[in-house]
């Protein structure tokens, strides 16, 4: 049986806090397709994050703002797996 996404999503947001970095569950009123995680690193660097359950995949709006957010120099991660999507801001904290 693969995982929910939310469960993804709460084991990501332990790891996280255990290394004493702020997530924020995106919720953008009027706008769809953010992605779900903003997470605050050292030195004001920013990154986003989606988590997809295993096998899931971005709808177009989440694609497309992605892109947006790319373009505009944010990093953005899409990961299935908590392990994973920490790595990549364990990564992007080494590099602050």
């Amino acid at each position: 049986m693969r995982p929910r996404e939310a469960t993804i999503e709460v084991s990501f947001v332990r790891m996280l806090k255990r290394h004493g970095l702020l997530s924020l569950k995106l919720n953008v009123s009027g706008q769809r397709g953010w992605p779900d995680r903003l997470v605050l690193l050292p030195g004001g660097r920013v990154v986003f994050v989606e988590l997809k359950r295993p096998g899931g995949e971005l709808r177009r709006l989440q694609a497309h703002v992605h892109a947006r957010l790319t373009a505009l120099g944010f990093e953005v991660a899409v990961c299935d797996d908590a392990v994973r999507a920490a790595a990549f801001v364990y990564a992007c904290k080494e590099q602050t």
